[in-house]
């Protein structure tokens, strides 16, 4: 445990184990990039061999194996040359294709499983963590782990290959020569740790750097027409700027930690290649070396040694690699704090059952205490109070977007925590007030979560949810691109495609939070006379802050600091003369 890279949290050993299923690829693209620098060095080898065989002649290692004739020798080392060379191009084509293939199939696991996770997290989490920072992780952080399975990890295989062939031929040929050629390498490789220790940290400030400065851009983006409306611009340039100079400075420390390595190792280098031409003449002017080997020592020892001089890039894209590979896998480890179910609705009534419920957001002050509240299959029902009492966080815990602290909320009587996810919400119509739409046409829209539906039925729920008649104005009608987030259409369109989203799905159960609020009187009281059908036989709840959208349910209940303090029908609660008949003389204009 004393070294990092011994630690199972190590970010390296995190992504070899998320590539166990690819480990017959990974041990093949291994093999082959190994094979591949050996041959690469294997020329070097046949130069000596060459010019033994020139100066020995008859006494050379070839001879020794029946081939005496100077033409037959030089013969056969150009056609181990010409093998050796094609082999090579082979293993290259063979290694290159695996690991560029492994990178992008990897690149696509890891993108799919991190976003596939994303989904299932609780509305918190992106509530606590800025969209840029999410989009950095799925982006760039994936991204940089393809670049560097894509031609880091063989650099730093063939990097090992060197040091370990060359240095053992060394060792083997001439070893009274080989020290001073080796001796630098020591200091090299214990300065390169040094340098991969101090340029981790900088390199995980770059990444978070990055985020910032993405997560910047996608809220501005998002909020162009309030930017603009506040003439804003040149106050969100200046903060875009300063996002990017402290990302430009971040990543200004790393280079000049990574820059300054090379130079250093050069000097090293040079160190022991003098050593080399030095000693290894001497052993050749003492008959201790043949000319061949000490020519073929002089050439590769830059081969051993050089190396080292690359580990600056080498180490600076596993660092980069490793960066990303902790905020990936972060993200991959983050817990699901609400875990699906494993019961089924096969056939769902519509009863819903609020029992005592409790719950706060993230530790603050209770919206709801102990509300409990029974409708019965078919009710359809209001909700209002002030902003804040607690409307639309009770909906949103029956959706199960949050958790319950106390209590328990049951459908059709089992508790919502026993039921899969899906099963739950696939029985849940739910307008909100912010409407969402998608880059897409409208008719994509109203059939998004009903993706089979046919045309006709797309247009019965639009005309149902009284927005028929303006899309059949529209350019190309329900073929008609609404923009992202529907921004070509007004928000009482986009909420009337809301409406028709849900009629077409549906649902035993109906929720509508605000779902009028951004239509004029007339749309809303043709909506009104939609929803009396569209309500029929199914449960619904109806949020309102317009009285007028609740007036005709069974029953309304009024909200207040998250309990319910009054209930009943719109006559009683005027009589009542409560909260509820105050906010009605407020919107009629009685005072």
């Amino acid at each position: 445990m004393t070294s990092s890279l011994t630690s199972k949290n190590h970010p390296l050993l995190r992504l070899l184990h998320y590539a166990k299923n690819y480990r017959p690829q990974v041990w093949t693209a291994v093999i082959f990039t190994i094979l591949n620098k050996i041959l690469d060095l294997a020329p070097s080898y046949l130069i000596g061999v060459a010019v033994d065989t020139v100066v020995q002649k008859e006494n050379s290692i070839i001879a020794k194996v029946g081939i005496t004739n100077i033409t037959g020798q030089l013969a056969i080392l150009s056609l181990l040359t010409l093998l050796i060379w094609t082999f090579e191009s082979i293993s290259e084509f063979i290694y290159d294709r695996l690991w560029r293939n492994l990178a992008q199939t990897m690149q696509h696991e890891l993108r799919i499983d991190a976003y596939s996770h994303l989904q299932e997290l609780e509305l918190s989490y992106f509530e606590e963590r800025s969209t840029g920072t999410l989009l950095s992780i799925l982006n760039d952080d994936i991204n940089q782990l393809e670049r560097f399975l894509d031609s880091g990890a063989a650099s730093i295989l063939q990097f090992i290959t060197t040091i370990l062939a060359v240095g053992g031929s060394f060792l083997l040929i001439a070893p009274n020569v080989a020290p001073f050629a080796i001796i630098p390498t020591p200091f090299i490789f214990w300065g390169s740790l040094v340098f991969q220790k101090r340029l981790a940290p900088r390199y995980a400030d770059v990444r978070d750097k990055a985020g910032f400065i993405n997560s910047r851009l996608a809220n501005n983006l998002s909020g162009i027409a309030t930017i603009k409306s506040f003439t804003a611009e040149t106050y969100e340039r200046d903060r875009v700027l300063s996002e990017s100079e402290a990302y430009r400075r971040s990543n200004r420390q790393a280079i000049a930690l990574s820059a300054a390595f090379y130079p250093a190792i050069r000097l090293v280098v040079v160190i022991g290649f003098i050593a080399t031409l030095f000693f290894g003449g001497l052993a050749v002017a003492n008959n201790q070396l043949t000319v061949g080997t000490y020519g073929f020592m002089v050439f590769i020892v830059q081969r051993l040694l050089w190396p080292f001089a690359s580990l600056s890039n080498i180490m600076d894209q596993y660092q980069r690699a490793m960066a990303s590979t902790r905020r990936v896998m972060g993200l991959l480890d983050t817990p699901i704090a609400i875990p699906t179910g494993n019961r089924s609705l096969p056939k769902v009534r519509g009863e819903v059952h609020f029992d005592n419920i409790t719950f706060a957001y993230n530790g603050r002050t209770n919206v709801l205490k102990d509300l409990s509240l029974h409708l019965l299959p078919g009710a359809n029902i209001g909700i209002v109070g002030a902003t804040g009492s607690g409307k639309s966080t009770l909906v949103k815990l029956l959706l199960r977007f949050y958790e319950i602290q106390g209590g328990q909320i049951l459908v059709d009587g089992i508790d919502i925590r026993e039921l899969q996810l899906g099963e739950l919400r696939r029985c849940i119509g739910w307008v909100s007030q912010d409407v969402f739409l998608f880059h897409g046409t409208v008719g994509e829209n109203i059939a998004y979560g009903s993706f089979d539906a046919t045309e006709s039925e797309i247009i019965h729920a639009a005309k149902l949810g009284q927005a028929h008649e303006f899309i059949m104005q529209l350019p190309l009608q329900y073929d008609t691109i609404v923009g992202e987030r529907g921004q070509k259409l007004s928000g009482g369109q986009r909420q009337r495609i809301a409406i028709a989203r849900a009629i077409l799905k549906d649902p035993p159960i109906l929720i509508l939070d605000e779902a009028t609020s951004a239509v004029d009187n007339e749309t809303e009281a043709a909506i009104q006379k939609s929803l009396a059908m569209i309500t029929q036989n199914r449960t619904t709840i109806a949020i309102a802050h317009r009285l007028s959208t609740i007036r005709h349910s069974h029953c309304i209940y009024v909200m207040d600091n998250g309990q319910i303090v009054e209930q009943g029908k719109h006559e009683k609660l005027l009589a009542m003369d409560g909260i509820y008949a105050s906010l009605w003389r407020v919107q009629s204009g009685i005072y």
